[in-house]
């Protein structure tokens, strides 16, 4: 019982995170067919919402599989963004654009330690049926919060 209720406390912690990455902020002026074929080929949906299977929530996930603006699981490869030696993975192209320019979303706070977290190098859980991750240092600190 206490799992779930923890597993529950960090998806809504991922929902208030949850970054979109069509947010108003970085919507470029296009066309309506520019967008849709646009929104189709870069900014693919969380597993999820593809209807693919997913891994089951609590689960360790690849970084690779997540895009890590999003903060969230995406059932397929990102693109690898190479930035100062380390490899971070995002959905679209600006995703692409903004992990070398924006240091928030290289970087989430472990749950368990509070501990600032390089998403590079972090250990990934599954948290939501949207594809909602949260980052640990390691996999002790997960098995610590979900045994406490």
């Amino acid at each position: 019982m206490k799992v779930h209720i923890k597993l529950f406390s960090m998806v809504a912690l991922a929902a208030v995170l949850f970054t979109a990455c069509n947010s108003t902020d970085n919507q470029e002026t296009t066309t309506a067919a520019q967008t849709e074929q646009s929104a189709a080929t870069t900014m693919p949906q969380p597993m999820a919402a593809t209807g693919a299977d997913m891994p089951a929530l609590g689960d360790q996930v690849p970084n690779d599989y997540v895009c890590m603006v999003n903060n969230a699981y995406m059932g397929r490869l990102q693109f690898e963004v190479p930035f100062e030696g380390k490899t971070y993975y995002g959905c679209c192209d600006m995703c692409k654009e903004r992990i070398p320019k924006d240091e928030s979303v290289r970087y989430a706070i472990d749950p368990f330690s509070k501990k600032k977290v390089d998403k590079a190098d972090a250990y990934i859980v599954l948290i939501g049926q949207n594809g909602e991750v949260v980052y640990f240092e390691n996999e002790e600190n997960y098995k610590k919060l979900i045994e406490s």
